[in-house]
């Protein structure tokens, strides 16, 4: 059968005008609001006039039992530039389907032809009745219907008795899976608003949020009325229709604006239903302030500093209507205690919620000292508030504002809640509610604030939250490293005041001008001042904020050179100190990100504060370094050789015993004792085994799993450019290196070392791989200089045009060399901060390499696109002259500038 074809030509040139001029309309006033409302007006009159014309096809008349219904967004009026088009056409009867179905089908065609991306479907009136619980899609867009055009009076059946009646006959099926299908896409984004580059439909606090209110609303006055509530529209008036929702309906309207703005700029930028607001359409957004009330430029932390704000109100009314959906009732639940009384509050206890007492409904509350007490309970125990007692709570902040504690009174209500198990979910209601700014306005200058790289990805606010959160559940360690650094915890003298630090240590980052930390000890003098602490008391906490950093530092130092470790102990003092700055360093670490504390980042740590507190039990004499090696050690290293089986029970067993120890020692002769520190004897002979085949093949290679990490070992007669190959082949593979030791004996032969990461598993998943690895490392190191070079090239520049492919810079790093030879008594340190890019540690060795320096050890860490790698560097075993370092310097940029990638200008 052919398709009935209704002519569309001036209809299709209307649109494409209309929403021209919907677009200058968005450009000139930034209301989205408006731009969503005016195209959906525009699609209501096209599709009428649609229908008008269909209504000469043969079969379809004025007279067919069918009508046509908006549904979802469009149902709404929430059409956004580039959204679908969903409608439902309607059927009396499944006759009347099929002797209309030609005329529908080419309204569908023509919806298409016009330039509309139809999402049609097709129901008769008895298909209504039934409710699919795989389908709640279908459902929920039926929640949001409006008559379009057709049999009216089928139309008021369909809004008047079948819709209601399967809701309502299936009312808690509906409203669990609606709660279901929320939670289940919640998870899907972390449970969390806080995304690099978050979806403004899909992330918790978008646009779907938005419509849990008016669906719940709408299921809720259904099951009291039993009838279907009047027809809500995108106006402010009409939009808040729960109880729920009203108590921060303008808020939660300014939200919607900023959104609908936010992502009317997103489809008309990049010409299609695009609602992931990535990190050039932020800048673009900002430049053009799409969503805020003054025009002009604004600067893109600031304006998704705006977002987030929005987001959390938003996502914090969704979870709370979402506590009020039915739950399965088990046997035991009806039995549970409901409404307890919380003594001296006007609260109760129902399952795990506080709510406002029946008997205070509409008393005054002017007890602040019960206020406090609440939000202790919910520290102590996890419970949440339920909407009318935030909603009191917020009403009374002006008596709780003229009534609030000061000195001591004040210190003991925040202690309760620090040490609370659940302390940070305490800290963010009280947050949300506006209590901790009151009680704290050092806090106000950190709300929502965002440190815009692609390293940090919370506000610092939320960061807070979380380094407290890290404390507290060390107490349940995942890991083992959890597990020891879960130890010092009862060691901690003075928990509540490590749990302070913690709450105060970034505030002054809302300044951004200068070091944060000594921003952070100013506001936190204030604050320490208003709680009448003593001086032993605020010098812990202003000591442990101006100190916050320093381990993090000392870990892009040689952990196990004496010099790093000297200084870390004499900046933090005090053994109880120490234990405090490791937790809080761990806290801070692992709040920057879910993957900022690797497992072996955090070991390091454990590393660094047991390599600190050992000595700060000990003079500096005695961690001198000793030339002698251990015979122990020796011995030990011997005795795990290869013996000739003819040999095992020979008398002279102990000479060649003797003989192998020589060799070791032979071996060993000028290798630093850093070597020594950081391998297992069983390595070292490993090692050993390996050297002793330098003769028959120059290139010896040891590929082991090092905890999370993989490390490979090369062992060669020293050349030049050794190390820098190693680096860039692994780079080329697509290998992260993490950590690389360069170290060389008095015979002239190196043992490089590389710690790395498999970025894509390919070793992991693939077994057979690691061979065709090595071989192809060993390949390429036993080259001559030129081929190998050839080679390598071309494998990073293939490298780097694959990830230019998939994705452009974000973050314009500039990049930064700084040279020290004070921080340790051996070697000038040097460290390069630049962006991240495939083979950025073999260009800093070439460059090195050509000026003769030798790599002692060298410590590669990377934060989101932000390489900060750092070198222990020598020249025939002296420190670098300051000559040398501004020649180093200025070929340093210049071949890094050759291979670091440009920022993306959209």
């Amino acid at each position: 059968m052919e398709i009935a074809i209704i002519p569309i030509d001036d209809l299709r040139d209307q649109y494409t005008q209309q929403m021209a001029h919907v677009r200058q309309t968005y450009e000139r006033t930034g209301d989205g609001t408006a731009a969503i409302r005016r195209r959906s007006s525009l699609v209501d009159r096209l599709l009428i006039e649609l229908w008008r014309r269909a209504l000469s096809i043969p079969g379809f008349d004025a007279n067919a039992k069918v009508s046509m219904l908006a549904l979802g967004g469009y149902g709404r009026k929430d059409l956004f530039p580039h959204s679908d088009i969903d409608v439902l056409f309607a059927f009396a009867d499944d006759d009347t389907e099929k002797a209309v179905r030609p005329a529908i089908r080419a309204i569908i065609q023509a919806m298409w032809d016009i330039g509309l991306r139809a999402s049609p479907a097709s129901r008769t009136l008895k298909e209504c009745t039934r409710f699919d619980p795989d389908n709640l899609e279908f459902t929920l867009s039926t929640f949001d219907h409006r008559f379009l055009a057709g049999n009216f009076p089928l139309y008021q059946k369909l809004h008047s008795e079948t819709l209601p009646g399967v809701i309502l006959s299936d009312w808690n099926t509906v409203a669990q899976k609606l709660g279901e299908v929320a939670r289940a896409r919640h998870a899907k984004y972390g449970n969390t608003i806080f995304h690099l580059e978050p979806n403004l439909k899909e992330c918790p606090g978008g646009l779907r949020d938005f419509n849990l209110a008016p669906w719940f609303a709408l299921l809720f006055q259904l099951k009291e009325t039993r009838k279907w509530p009047p027809l809500r529209t995108t106006s402010p008036n009409d939009r808040a229709s729960s109880s729920t929702w009203q108590s921060s309906h303008g808020d939660a309207e300014a939200a919607f604006d900023f959104l609908a703005a936010a992502r009317c700029f997103l489809h008309f930028r990049h010409g299609r239903d695009d609602n992931t607001l990535d990190w050039q359409s932020q800048d673009e957004a900002a430049a053009n302030s799409v969503g805020l009330e003054t025009r002009g430029t604004a600067d893109p932390s600031y304006w998704m500093r705006t977002y987030y704000r929005h987001a959390r109100t938003i996502y914090r009314r969704a979870v709370l209507l979402m506590e009020h959906l039915p739950a399965p009732v088990s046997f035991y639940k009806q039995f549970r205690k409901r409404r307890a009384p919380i003594p001296g509050t006007d609260f109760v206890l129902d399952q795990a919620r506080i709510d406002v007492s029946p008997s205070a409904q509409f008393a005054q509350f002017n007890d602040t000292e019960a206020f406090l007490r609440i939000f202790a309970m919910i520290a102590n125990h996890g419970y949440t508030l339920t909407q009318a007692a935030e909603d009191r709570i917020t009403d009374a902040l002006p008596v709780i504002a003229i009534n609030s504690p000061e000195g001591p009174y004040l210190w003991n209500a925040i202690r309760e809640v620090l040490l609370g198990p659940h302390a940070a979910h305490s800290l963010r209601t009280m947050h949300a509610l506006g209590i901790l700014e009151m009680l704290i306005p050092e806090f106000h200058g950190i709300d929502a604030l965002v440190i815009r790289d692609s390293y940090h990805r919370y506000t610092v606010d939320e960061h807070t939250f979380l380094t407290i959160d890290n404390i507290h559940a060390l107490r349940r360690p995942a890991h083992d490293y959890e597990a020891r650094l879960g130890l010092l915890l009862p060691e901690i003298d003075r928990l509540d005041l490590l749990l302070l630090s913690l709450l105060l240590h970034d505030t002054g980052k809302a300044r951004r001008t200068g070091e944060h930390t000594t921003t952070s000890v100013e506001l936190a003098d204030t604050f320490l001042a208003r709680l009448d602490f003593d001086t032993e008391e605020r010098e812990i906490v202003r000591k442990l904020i101006r100190s916050h950093l320093e381990m993090s530092n000392a870990l892009r130092r040689d952990i196990f050179d004496t010099d790093n470790v000297r200084q870390l102990s004499e900046k933090v003092g005090s053994p109880q100190l120490l234990k405090m700055l490791t937790l809080m360093t761990y806290a801070d670490i692992k709040a920057v990100h879910p993957d900022a504390l690797t497992p072996w980042k955090a070991e390091n740590l454990w590393q660094l504060y047991m390599s600190t507190a050992n000595f700060m039990d000990r003079s500096v004499d005695e961690v001198r370094y000793h030339a002698d090696l251990d015979p122990t050690l020796l011995y030990r290293i011997a005795s795990m050789l290869p013996v000739p089986s003819d040999t095992k029970s020979h008398p002279r067993k102990k000479e060649l015993v003797a003989s192998q120890e020589k060799a070791i020692r032979k071996f060993l002769e000028g290798l630093p004792q850093r070597y020594l520190q950081t391998r297992l004897p069983e390595q070292i002979r490993e090692h050993f085994l390996l050297a002793a085949q330098l003769e028959f093949d120059p290139i010896q290679l040891e590929l082991r799993p090092n905890r999370q990490l993989l490390e490979l070992t090369v062992i060669a007669r020293d050349r030049r450019r050794l190390f820098a190959d190693v680096a860039g082949t692994l780079a080329a593979w697509g290998m992260n290196i993490v950590k690389a030791d360069a170290f060389s004996n008095d015979a002239g032969v190196i043992v490089d070392s590389f710690q790395f990461t498999d970025s894509f598993r390919t070793l992991e998943l693939n077994p057979e791989e690691k061979d065709r690895f090595t071989a192809n490392v060993h390949e390429i190191l036993s080259q001559g200089i030129t081929a190998n070079k050839y080679q390598i090239e071309q494998l990073l520049a293939s490298r780097r045009q694959s990830i230019h492919r998939n994705g452009t810079v974000k973050v314009e790093i500039p990049t930064r060399l700084e040279f020290d030879s004070e921080s340790s008594a051996h070697s000038t340190l040097l460290q390069v901060v630049a962006q991240d890019t495939p083979g950025l540690l073999r260009q800093i060795a070439l460059v090195l390499h050509s000026h003769d320096c030798n790599i002692e050890v060298a410590l590669v860490d990377t934060e989101g696109e932000t390489a900060i790698d750092v070198f222990y560097l020598t020249k025939l075993g002296k420190k670098l002259s300051e000559e040398l370092q501004q020649y180093l310097s200025q070929d340093l940029k210049k071949a890094l500038d050759k291979i670091l990638p440009q920022p993306q200008i959209s």
